[in-house]
């Protein structure tokens, strides 16, 4: 009879665990995607503006997720190099952080999502 118990109160508790998994094991969910509105246009209004603005003479304006779409391959290009190099942005102030490039370089990769 010993043993009868013994055997039961062992499955009970590898059934009690079996249910009691700790949340530490799930994977953490994934971060929302980068998008246009929430996380390129912000940078692009505090670091490439005023110049890239609508209506400041013959640079590429990128007030818009369509332009900004379109010059992606280009902003990136600028942006990952060094200040002194030819085509250099932004122009005349400081480079961007790693992680600011990193929100152009994810943007595009995620297919470039507007909203």
């Amino acid at each position: 009879m010993r043993k009868l118990t013994t055997a039961l109160a062992l499955f009970a508790a590898v059934l009690l665990f079996q249910f009691c998994s700790s949340t530490k094991n799930a994977a953490a969910p994934a971060p929302p995607p980068l998008t246009y509105e929430t996380n390129v246009k912000p940078v692009i209004l505090a670091s490439c503006g005023p110049c890239h603005i609508a209506g400041q003479g013959n640079k590429k304006s990128l007030d818009n997720y369509a332009s900004t779409k379109e010059f992606a391959d280009d902003i990136i290009a600028r942006i990952q190099k060094n200040p002194g190099e030819r085509g250099f942005m932004p122009m005349r102030h400081e480079k961007l952080t790693d992680s600011t490039i990193a929100i152009f370089t994810n943007w595009k990769k995620e297919g470039l999502l507007e909203k």
